[in-house]
């Protein structure tokens, strides 16, 4: 198998399916560029199996075969069944394996949290949801890591997963319309508890919004933006690219949380997202090292005067 036909293959499906993180990939030099884009490849593949439209035990067998598969890669072992010498993904995955110090392990982190996702889980208290951003967000995070190196791993290794953490609560309110009219919610019971609201649909099978849940929306961005503090202290471990590469993935989703935290009704209303020349200036900024300076998100207020 030609291996440099194996990173193009991955490097196509970045380039075209990760929407955010391929600005942040973009910047790095070319070997930790591809071995990354293999790492979004095969995470794309996990997602896609839990997000797409097999039936659940279909979903939960696949997700099964991918671990298998990884697992023998992490143990320098052939992949099994058809995931073999023919699967491109693997083959880039495999090589960036041996290339830099990969915790390939921690893809069994991000299938246990699709597994949640396609069992249904929902979430009592935030440490059950911070357990699950850790597993399909955090995971990220350790794996990227591996490609940016360190020298610390032990300590860079928390923050990295703690900055995964603050994506995921990040993708969380941004996506709290869509995700609620899939049937996932996955807010902790005890906040909507804690604020007196519920999510319920309105007359078109949306959530209804009303101002406790508006209150919710603004206090979850709040606790997205200390994750963040906490994960960025990791900037200063990576070198000048791999930094850069952290900083516009991150200052990406920050650009939004900053949005969201700023308007918490439209997260109730429409999809936030950013346009294309805004991502592609949070790079810019990134490169030049000055994307996070100083633009944390602004403390929301709530009303509600829950505790925090």
């Amino acid at each position: 198998m030609d291996v440099a036909a194996a990173y193009r293959h991955c490097e196509e499906i970045t380039w075209s399916q990760a929407r955010n993180f391929s600005y942040g990939i973009r910047l790095l030099p070319p070997d930790k560029r591809r071995a990354l884009a293999a790492v979004y490849a095969f995470a794309r593949r996990i997602d896609d199996i839990g997000d797409g439209t097999l039936p659940p035990a279909d979903k939960l067998a696949a997700l099964a075969e991918a671990r298998a598969s990884v697992t023998a890669l992490a143990g320098g072992d052939t992949p099994p069944g058809d995931a073999g010498p023919g699967d491109l993904v693997l083959v880039a995955l495999a090589d960036a394996g041996r290339g830099f110090p990969i915790p390939l392990e921690a893809f069994g982190e991000l299938i246990d949290g699709c597994e949640a996702d396609v069992r249904g889980t929902s979430y009592t208290t935030f440490d059950d949801l911070r357990n699950y951003c850790r597993c399909v967000a955090g995971s990220i995070g350790r794996l990227s890591l591996g490609v940016f190196g360190t020298r610390d791993v032990s300590a860079a290794a928390p923050l990295a997963d703690a900055l995964g953490v603050a994506l995921q609560l990040t993708n969380i309110l941004r996506d709290i319309r869509e995700d609620y009219r899939d049937g996932r919610i996955y807010l902790p019971a005890e906040d909507f508890k804690r604020f007196g609201t519920e999510l319920r649909p309105n007359g078109s099978g949306w959530p209804a919004a009303d101002p406790k849940l508006v209150d919710l929306v603004v206090f979850e961005a709040e606790r997205a933006r200390d994750w963040y503090s906490r994960g960025l202290q990791l900037m200063p471990m990576l070198d000048r690219r791999s930094a850069a590469c952290t900083g516009a993935m991150a200052g990406i989703y920050f650009r939004l949380l900053q949005n969201m935290a700023a308007a918490p009704e439209l997260v109730l209303q429409r999809r936030v997202s950013l346009s294309p020349g805004q991502k592609a200036m949070v790079a810019v900024k990134s490169l030049a090292g000055t994307a996070l300076r100083s633009r944390r998100p602004a403390r929301p207020t709530t009303t509600a005067g829950a505790p925090r």
